[in-house]
């Protein structure tokens, strides 16, 4: 049994209390477990699959690691990307990372991936302003379900990526549907279409 705690909680003592098993994150001071569901997870490991790949290639110093959390500044927030593309030159310099494999600067992060599921409001809101605050350079938001608001996605609605990156401070998205070919300013030689994206949440049906 975890131990009580009260409604809203700093970061520190998050991490105090957070189990090793489990996914969660903290909503200004509120405790959020993450449900992994199985074609999020499918798609989660095809994207970092592919983005490894490409580092690789391109012998990047970076890693993806299973669990990090990306510590929000000025507010009693962390969360924990489905997937998270962190620049190991930089991990000498973050005081929380050897304790806790917490980030926070940006230039840890080059790139954030969330995969939606029924909490899509906090992908395409809170979450995507945090980023931005946080100066996360590039900020992928996998709607696989076309669960997204249509201010988001459009109308009608349809699978949908959304690729935010700053410009000047500020997020500008670019969206990507079918057979589009995904554009990331982080690896601009990515050869993925937002379709075989979708399809890696699929093949299971499929067989």
């Amino acid at each position: 049994m975890f131990q009580a705690l009260p409604k809203t909680i700093a970061f520190e003592e998050f991490l105090n209390w957070k189990p090793d098993g489990g996914c969660y994150e903290l909503h200004n001071g509120v405790i959020v477990e993450m449900q992994p569901v199985g074609d999020r997870e499918e798609i989660n490991g095809f994207l970092a699959g592919e983005i490894t790949l490409e580092f690789k290639r391109l012998k990047l110093p970076y890693l993806i690691p299973k669990q990090a959390l990306v510590k929000i500044p000025d507010k009693e927030s962390g969360y924990s990307p489905d997937v998270i593309v962190i620049n190991q030159k930089n991990l000498s310099s973050e005081p929380m990372w050897k304790k806790s494999s917490t980030v926070t600067q940006a230039a840890s992060v080059p790139l954030v991936i969330e995969v939606v599921s029924t909490n899509w409001r906090d992908d395409y809101a809170s979450k995507l302003v945090d980023y931005e605050t946080f100066g996360v350079p590039e900020y992928w938001i996998v709607d696989y379900l076309a669960l997204g608001g249509r201010r988001y996605i459009g109308n009608p609605k349809q699978p949908t990526i959304s690729i935010s990156y700053l410009v000047d401070g500020e997020y500008q998205v670019n969206l990507f549907r079918d057979n589009d070919q995904i554009v990331s300013p982080t690896f601009p030689q990515l050869n993925l279409t937002a379709e075989q994206i979708f399809q890696a949440g699929r093949l299971e049906n499929e067989l």
